[in-house]
């Protein structure tokens, strides 16, 4: 299904016909309310689209699933990945740039410390000796057919440093203005040899009733067919300086040496519509934070005997604060519950653990919970001295790790709210 489709199957979004520009703009109508999407028919002469996936009831409807499915959803297609279906055409082939101009493009500056212009919602494919890496890494426009890219050490780095010792660079393509089934796996850490389009590939044949489509492109690499964009490129041995960049936490990340990717071509829709991601936003959250939520959960399954949910909150920027409800069978299962949450996502620094009768959803019921279930004293772990999130702009190389075990104690009485029935 096409970026478009989803754009007319939303009565919702609001469409912006007078020019906006890709400077500063755009940032100051998405962040107005992030929940809202916007699209922009004439963002300095071309299309664009924010906001779309701001909420957890869109994502779900994205997914034709209901909301209360969507982990489970996730957690099954990871577990089951099935590959792609291979397809000689699509849309996404239309049209072929090979002279064109990055700094003329729809790609935004989003804030006035930024190091340039950052593609944010670019999902890199690449393929080396067999395996396919789909990730999300923020480009920053350095040139006419140049880009940085933020590549932290996990597998498109690996891919990378092993064909620099090959002498070798890496061909990559940049897809922009694919469907949620896509944006999802794009996002989850993975084993090396898991492909993330063969679980984007699974989670829409299970919630669709079909795979998701490939194509082959001219460097051999296949990517999503249904995108809006495509980049063609390689990841060169050049570095150049990438930053800053105002991350989801809404502060600026640090300047680093980061790898050069050059565009050799570019591939796109009629019409295109171009996806703005912004930095901090919703989306963000949600695009960073869910694919994280059933690796959480997997781990803590193995815990205790049974989880029922799993969030990563938006007042932690769905990153560094999480909540974990479990049906409690023993104690000592809350703390067992936390320290798998924190090796399941080491960049998370406070979860806490509610019973199943707590609504993960819902803050009040959240923060109640710790207000009434909760000593310090007895039920507080901290964990000193672990690797932290770069995000965090309070981590100064090793971080402290704090769990709440925010559960009932069994066998006692007075911890249940009064009910009429």
């Amino acid at each position: 299904m096409s970026l478009k489709a989803y754009i007319e199957a939303f009565p919702e979004i609001e469409a912006i016909d007078d020019e906006v520009s890709r400077e500063y703009e755009i940032t100051k109508m998405l962040k107005g309310d992030p929940t809202k999407p916007i699209l922009f028919n004439n963002l300095d002469g071309f299309k664009a689209i924010g906001n779309l996936w701001g909420t957890r009831e869109r994502m779900a409807k994205g997914l034709s699933c209901k909301e209360d499915e969507m982990l489970f959803k996730i957690l099954e297609a990871m577990r089951n990945p099935i590959p792609p279906k291979i397809v000689e055409d699509s849309p996404l082939m239309k049209n072929k740039l090979e002279d064109f101009d990055l700094e003329e493009s729809p790609i935004p500056k989003w804030f006035p410390g930024d190091g340039g212009h950052y593609i944010t919602s670019g999902i890199v494919v690449a393929e080396l000796d067999g395996k396919r890496n789909l990730s999300f890494h923020r480009c920053m426009v350095i040139g006419e057919n140049r880009l940085v890219a933020r590549v932290v050490p996990r597998h498109l780095f690996a891919m990378h440093k092993t064909a620099k010792e090959r002498g070798e660079e890496l061909k990559i393509a940049i897809v922009i203005g694919v469907c949620p089934h896509v944006l999802i796996p794009a996002g989850m850490s993975v084993g090396y040899d898991t492909d993330e389009l063969e679980i984007a590939s699974a989670l829409r044949k299970m919630t669709v009733g079909e795979e998701v489509d490939a194509i082959e492109i001219e460097s051999g690499l296949t990517v999503p067919a249904w995108a809006e964009y495509c980049f063609e490129g390689r990841m060169t041995h050049e570095t150049a300086k990438e930053g800053p960049f105002a991350d989801i936490t809404g502060t600026y990340d640090i300047v680093r040496d980061e790898p050069v990717i050059e565009i050799d071509r570019i591939y796109h829709t009629d019409d295109p519509v171009f996806h703005a991601l912004l930095p901090g936003g919703y989306e963000h959250y949600y695009f960073m934070g869910m694919p994280r939520e059933p690796v959480i959960y997997e781990a803590v399954s193995k815990a205790v005997s049974k989880v029922q949910g799993v969030r990563l909150t938006e007042g932690g920027c769905c990153w560094l604060h999480g909540v974990v409800s479990i049906e409690k069978h023993k104690e000592g299962d809350a703390k067992n519950a936390i320290l798998a949450a924190f090796g399941a996502h080491p960049s998370m620094k406070r979860v806490t653990i509610v019973d199943s009768d707590i609504d993960i959803y819902d803050d009040r019921q959240v923060e109640w919970a710790i207000s009434t279930r909760f000593q310090a004293h007895n039920d507080l772990v901290l964990i000193e001295g672990t690797k932290g999130s770069s995000v965090d702009p309070s981590n100064e190389g090793l971080s402290t790790k704090m769990g709440l075990d925010a559960t009932k104690p069994l066998g006692k009485e007075g911890f249940d709210k009064a009910t009429l029935e």
